[in-house]
């Protein structure tokens, strides 16, 4: 019996190539300015998955976050941790949308603030948690902690201030 694809599960060409693209700039903001913290490294990668809750649909920002951040870590020499990353990513892009996109309308500054910032703490969080698990050493998961809290603050100003400034630019109209 061969399974039948509801229409609105499929991805149109459009949003696949999206997606991708989306997923490149990820990885781009994510491995290129790389900052070591303990276990890892900082970077600008969650600003642009911040700028994708705002200005893409939810499937192609939930694809791009988890696949280009864990696209960085694989080629970053970070292999242990793609999969923590794609869980982390994952709920970090769903928790902003959630928060700053209920209705899929364009959102106040307010929910932008709590969006990201409630991103940003489970981010923060979850590393932690798993750096903790795999280094066998709650030392370790903790020292990383305040790298990522500054990683999340960091990256929220910027998609703030970044969403403000593409407002007023076709993207922004639609």
């Amino acid at each position: 019996m061969a399974s039948s694809v509801h229409p609105s599960s499929s991805f149109t060409t459009r949003e696949l190539c999206l997606a991708a693209v989306m997923a490149a700039v990820v990885f781009l903001a994510t491995f290129v300015p790389r900052i070591p913290i303990p276990l890892g490294y900082a970077h600008l990668g969650d600003a642009a998955i911040f700028l994708m809750v705002l200005f893409c649909g939810r499937r192609e920002t939930l694809i791009a976050a988890c696949f280009g951040s864990a696209l960085s870590d694989l080629i970053g020499g970070f292999p242990l941790w793609i999969l923590p990353t794609l869980i982390i990513k994952y709920f970090m892009a769903d928790i902003a949308w959630r928060v700053i996109r209920p209705d899929k309308t364009k959102a106040s500054p307010a929910r932008l603030v709590v969006g990201f910032l409630l991103a940003s703490a489970w981010m923060a969080a979850a590393y932690t948690l798993f750096g903790a698990l795999l280094y066998d050493s709650l030392a370790a998961g903790l020292a990383s902690a305040p790298g990522l809290i500054a990683e999340g603050v960091l990256n929220s100003a910027i998609a703030i201030v970044a969403a403000g400034i593409l407002q007023k630019t076709p993207l922004g109209q639609r």
